[in-house]
């Protein structure tokens, strides 16, 4: 019979914390003047990415045979805090327009010239990283509103990004 110390022996490390995490954006599009660094202070929240494989229901006498279909891959968000001088939200809604512009409706042709590859690491309690995803080829689909209220005292303006990407790549998954 399993009890609380057979638990605790289990739970390495004390288990895996939601608040120590690292996201990095490595190249993003030249001139978006993205501050990576600043952004990976900035960064209040993200997610490490789901994994999903469709099911196909293939029907046989009376009875469904489930087989495997194909990955997909579900936009990843982040929430960032907004600074005074708005430089990460700035750069976010400059990538933006590198893949469309606001007034001409052109922009980039290339995919390699507006995607970026982007990390979110799990760190320890020790600031060591103990899994780490790489996110392949993804560009922002959306830079949230930030709401404005004469009532939003003592908190610090917030915004989502959602980025669209092809396939990510653990430190642990081929």
């Amino acid at each position: 019979m399993a009890n609380v110390d057979d638990f605790k022996a289990k739970l390495i490390g004390g288990g895996a914390r939601a608040n120590l995490f690292k996201v990095i954006i490595n190249n993003p599009p030249v001139g978006a003047g993205l501050d990576t660094e600043l952004l990976s202070f900035t960064c209040k929240g993200a997610q490490l990415p789901a994994s999903v494989v469709a099911q196909i229901d293939v029907p046989f006498r009376g009875r469904q045979l489930k087989v495997a279909g194909d990955r997909t891959f579900e936009n990843w968000t982040i929430t960032a805090y907004n600074e005074d001088s708005n430089d990460v939200r700035s750069a976010f809604e400059s990538w933006m327009n590198t893949i469309n512009q606001h007034v001409n409706n052109e922009g980039a042709k290339s995919p390699s010239s507006y995607q970026a590859d982007l990390i979110v690491q799990q760190l320890d309690r020790e600031n060591v990283v103990t899994k780490e995803y790489a996110i392949r080829g993804a560009f922002p689909v959306n830079v949230s509103a930030i709401d404005l209220s004469y009532d939003a005292n003592d908190a610090i303006e917030e915004f989502t990004v959602e980025f669209a990407y092809q396939y990510w790549e653990s430190n642990t998954t081929s």
